[in-house]
């Protein structure tokens, strides 16, 4: 009996599933098939096609060789030196202990003066130069310019190899370029580029440097100070800085060597750089420092020290002014004071705006010479 009632329910179960499926298939049969709308043309599509279509040509046969690195580096490596300074710094707690730094130079002459950067020395207790050969030597401090972030050393030692000076003027961008230098510490090492951009204006810890270069060549710390050289083995600038951040690359910067000779040059000559000279100390004037010191204006040049005796003592300039315009350069910012009075000559008259309290003022100040540091 259960038999049968089994037969029964297995004979319902697929009288069901036909059914089903055949209900499924007349409603899909019933349903509209859609068709692709063809795509509407304008024109003739031939008038468009040219069988006979190639890439064009340059009419040149000639293959574009890389320049050969390897007689460049063997050139110059012999005047590059690494540099290794000792400092004295201050902990959290204000506990004092030495540390060293690295970096690099270059020997320009035989007689064993170096450039290297004023970061590089800066603050520095001892200096040490070890050059290709191995050999080793203290090196004292010939003169810096904080400004331009250069510094000269100099070595008494016999049989130095030094590297030529360079045109950076000659330079375009896309020129073959070599950076040498100490990086990271572990030596002196090569890394070829790229100038990928010219005349660049960088800020670095509280200084602006103008007229960089940027080169795709990897600049890494240790490097600062090291030449960067062209296919003639020739100094076109000296590294300096680079932009580094997350997703960033190729973004390092030298010091053109036609903006460092004429420093270089006053730093052996007298130990210091010779400059227009206002003798005032300065800081540039924001909106937030505006509104939390009820200031007039919110850019300009705040002078918050003024030397005696110096052109702006004799203009009667005093502390709290804030100049806003100099020799008819409206002034918004520090370095534009700054870039202002490097650009006068020395013993030019300059007319100088700013304001006093609430009166908007003017004076006249004859520039002199920056005077000597000793």
């Amino acid at each position: 009996m259960q038999r049968i009632f089994t037969c029964i329910f297995i004979a319902l179960a697929l009288i069901t599933l036909t059914l089903s499926s055949t209900g499924c298939s007349l409603l899909l049969d019933q349903l509209p098939v859609a068709t692709p709308s063809p795509i509407p043309q304008d024109n003739d599509p031939a008038e468009h096609v040219d069988a006979n279509w190639i890439f064009p040509s340059d009419g040149s046969s000639e293959p574009n060789y890389l320049p050969d690195f390897p007689p460049v580096i063997a050139r110059v490596m012999p005047s590059v030196v690494s540099v290794t300074t000792e400092m004295v710094v201050s902990n959290f707690f204000g506990q004092q202990y030495t540390q060293d730094a690295a970096g690099s130079g270059m020997i320009i002459d035989a007689e064993g003066y170096i450039v290297t950067n004023y970061h590089v020395v800066q603050a520095a207790k001892s200096i040490q130069v070890e050059l290709h050969d191995g050999r080793t030597f203290s090196a004292r401090i010939v003169g810096t310019d904080t400004l331009t972030d250069l510094a000269v050393l100099k070595v008494a030692a016999p049989d130095l190899c030094h590297i030529p000076w360079g045109d950076s003027s000659q330079l375009t961008l896309g020129n073959w370029v070599i950076a040498i230098g100490n990086a990271l510490g572990e030596g002196i090492s090569a890394c070829e580029g790229i100038v990928s951009r010219m005349d660049v204006t960088v800020p670095v810890e509280g200084n602006t440097l103008r007229g960089l270069i940027q080169t795709t060549a990897a600049i890494n710390p240790g490097n600062s100070g090291g030449p960067l050289v062209n296919m003639a083995g020739e100094v076109i600038g000296i590294t300096s800085a680079k932009i580094a951040s997350v997703g960033i690359e190729g973004m390092g910067y030298a010091i053109s060597s036609n903006s460092a000779k004429p420093i270089v040059e006053d730093l052996i000559r007298q130990g210091y750089v010779t400059r227009p000279w206002l003798g005032v100390e300065i800081y540039s004037v924001t909106p937030f420092m505006a509104a939390t010191n009820d200031l007039p204006v919110d850019e300009g040049a705040l002078i918050t020290s003024v030397l005696t005796p110096s052109p702006a003592a004799k203009a009667g300039l005093q502390e709290g002014d804030i100049v806003i315009r100099f020799g008819g350069e409206n002034i918004a910012t520090r370095d534009e004071l700054v870039l202002a009075i490097h650009n006068c000559q020395i013993g030019e008259e300059v007319k100088i705006v700013f304001i006093r309290g609430i009166e908007t003022k003017t004076a006249l100040v004859q520039m002199q010479e920056t005077p000597s540091p000793w």
